[in-house]
């Protein structure tokens, strides 16, 4: 049986005839004007991963620990829980999952960074970070920053996570206070066997954007990818599969990479020779999974080092090694490259990779490299080009399932049945993979480009049929002012209202009376509307009049939520931020400033100045250090305190370039839970 991959896009609907494949075009999708978006929550923190529940709530989560609610019956986005994580570069929470029966079980998976015991910065010691891993030393030096990543459920009893239900059910090694590429995302197939996505947690920035393969004695392991991805015997860089059994313990299915009880291997491993396959999907008809894999860094290919940077999406329905980081795909090696004599010696061999460093702790001789099903670089790709040029970010996304039975009035049209999503963080699209029986690409459509999408963050169907789309937007490790969760309906006949809040008098103390209004809130179809206003967010209707005020009685922060619906009963809400009470503070930098010179390697001094109504409590500002790299940004380090310093790295493979820049993001929260942030941007001089 022939199945077709698709994908959705954020500019406007049009059909990509394929010319590339030697296939004729598979017939027009619906036109744009036949979808709508519909905002579902605009302040969703940092915003990570989602998941939609049988009966249409969405989870989502932040980096920062908070997972979110979003209920459809009220318009609310209520705070299921916030996990405690260590936070340091890139961790945090990454992943979320709904059990295939959680109708009788109530189990949420989370895939988390505990607090632990790793070094912390002191703010009493501006000049030294305590929390940042040496790049340098002895086993002794790394090993106080050995740490995990936990896998774990909890119970979801109406709008609450508990926390005191976890069953830890795995832990993937890291090497904390030093990034990167920690992500990890979770599925299921129809049997119910749990996947996990694991990044390689390595440090990509000391190895010119080629191969992170650097085995001096000495070094930090982190710098060595070899230990992760190609190890066998480790969790890191791979796709695991296992089956999760009632008391959180679980077993082994069948058909893994190594079979259990086989010596220097770990039997969860189903595929390796991964860098970082942030998403992906499980089919559920097919049991194959879509996965995509970020690329390395570097523009161009260079004869002592490898290719240049490559994104990756697979097909996978065996297990398999993908290679890194030792080959893109068979036909595509890196160069065995000697960091202490800065020589290579030769290509690896693709077909019998072989880990011979002495970061290894699994098998010398690695199952052989197997190719992606699309591979695609910085330009445009001749294979490819519907996928387009710029940056690399791919995402592996859902295959739709049409169901002809279900009465959704948003879900997709049958036209995408079967075809799985690909989405790219870093072009702002989603596309849609046509695939013949053996799971090659035979064509590639843009999925309703004209509705914007900005850097998709995780995308998935819903049991209405409809799509959901958590969005990062463009900023760096904060809540961005396009960050949105929102949901994709098919609506040709009868769109959803479009709803806009704005409120006056909002400053103050209780009590404190607010005018809200409704003004430019619009039905498409002209529909009359219904108001239902929630001004203290605990699930009752305070209001139907759509300028109402609201007399707040204490202090606190308020989600106020107005819910429309139209005559047919589609409705949308919208919500708006009331802080009651002490100011927020104000966070400035006095140094370092936009303007001023830089070079990577220089050392940057800060001072952040805090002005709040009460004392500022230094030890409270977070300062972090962000490599800002094309559209995305990766976290080096954190510090704590008002004045410190950061020490920026130069790397040949990116200092320099045009696309890069030194980010420092300060935050600071006050005694009341305030919470008030800036951003300084360095760009080096040409």
């Amino acid at each position: 049986m022939r199945r077709i991959l698709t994908a959705a896009a954020g500019a406007v609907l049009l059909v990509t005839t394929v010319t590339g494949f030697g296939t004729p075009a598979a017939a027009a999708p619906p036109p744009d004007s036949e979808f709508q978006k519909v905002t579902l929550n605009d302040f969703p923190g940092e915003p990570i991963a989602l998941a939609v529940l049988p009966d249409g709530r969405v989870l989502h989560t932040a980096r920062k620990g908070q997972v979110r609610i979003h209920e459809p019956r009220t318009g609310r986005n209520v705070l299921a829980a916030t996990i405690p994580v260590y936070l340091h570069d890139e961790e945090g929470v990454q992943g979320i999952a709904v059990d295939p029966n959680f109708a009788s079980n109530r189990w949420v998976y989370v895939y988390y960074s505990p607090v632990l015991d790793t070094p912390a910065d002191n703010p009493a010691t501006p000049l030294v970070n305590e929390g940042d891993a040496p790049f340098t030393g002895t086993a002794a030096d790394f090993a106080r920053f050995k740490g995990h990543l936990q896998l774990s459920r909890f119970k979801l009893r109406g709008n609450t996570l508990e926390l005191g239900t976890e069953q830890k059910i795995l832990q993937v090694p890291t090497d904390r206070g030093i990034c990167c590429h920690v992500g990890g995302k979770i599925d299921f197939d129809a049997q119910g066997n749990l996947y996990l996505s694991t990044g390689d947690d390595t440090n990509p920035f000391f190895s010119a954007g080629y191969s992170p393969v650097d085995e001096r004695p000495g070094r930090n392991p982190a710098f060595d990818a070899q230990r992760s991805s190609a190890n066998t015997n480790d969790l890191r860089g791979k796709l695991l599969r296992i089956k999760v059994k009632p008391n959180g313990t679980y077993s082994i299915p069948r058909g893994n990479l190594f079979q259990p009880g086989t010596a220097k291997t770990r039997p969860e491993i189903y595929a390796m020779g991964l860098r970082n396959p942030f998403r992906f999907d499980v089919d559920e008809t097919t049991g194959v999974v879509y996965l995509a894999d970020y690329s390395p860094d570097a523009d161009e290919p260079d004869p002592q080092r490898g290719p240049a940077g490559h994104g990756r999406w697979m097909a996978i329905d065996s297990p398999a090694n993908y290679g890194w980081p030792y080959c893109v795909d068979p036909g595509l090696p890196y160069m065995d490259y000697d960091f202490a004599t800065e020589t290579a010696s030769r290509p690896f061999n693709c077909a019998q990779p072989v880990n011979d460093s002495p970061n290894n702790t699994g098998l010398r001789n690695l199952p052989s490299v197997k190719k992606a099903e699309v591979i695609y670089s910085y330009d445009p790709s001749a294979e490819f080009p519907e996928l387009g040029a710029g940056g690399i970010g791919p995402m592996g996304g859902p295959a739709y399932q049409y169901d002809a039975r279900s009465d959704s009035r948003v879900k997709w049209p049958a036209h995408y049945d079967g075809k799985p999503l690909f989405y790219e963080w870093t072009r702002d699209y989603v596309k849609a993979f046509s695939l013949d029986a053996d799971d090659q690409v035979t064509a590639i459509e843009s999925v309703v480009p004209s509705i914007p999408i900005d850097n998709p963050m995780d995308v998935e169907f819903g049991p209405d049929g409809a799509l959901y789309v958590l969005e990062y937007g463009d900023g760096y490790f904060s809540e961005n002012p396009e960050a949105q969760l929102a949901r994709i309906d098919y609506a040709p006949s009868n769109k959803t209202p479009v709803v806009k809040v704005n409120a006056e008098n909002v400053v103050g103390d209780a009590p404190l009376t607010v005018s809200f209004t409704s003004a430019g809130t619009v039905d498409p179809d002209g529909d009359a509307l219904k108001y239902a206003w929630d001004f203290d967010a605990d699930g009752d209707v305070d209001s139907r009049h759509p300028y109402p005020s609201f007399t707040y009685t204490e202090n606190g922060d308020y989600r106020a939520t107005l819910k429309v619906t139209d005559s047919t009963g589609r409705s949308a809400s919208a919500e708006y931020l009331v802080h009651v009470g002490p100011v927020v503070p104000t966070v400035s930098f006095v140094t370092p400033a936009d303007d001023q010179p830089f070079e990577f390697g220089d050392t940057v001094n800060f001072e952040v100045a805090v002005a709040d109504d009460e004392p500022v409590n230094c030890s409270a500002v977070t300062v972090r250090f962000i490599l800002g790299h094309n559209e995305h940004g990766h976290e080096i380090s954190t510090a704590s305190g008002c004045t410190g310093s950061f020490t920026t790295f130069l790397d040949p493979g990116h200092s320099g370039e045009g696309n890069i820049a030194a980010v420092f993001v300060a935050e600071y929260t006050d005694a009341d839970g305030q919470t008030g942030t800036t951003m300084v941007v360095l760009q080096p001089q040409d």
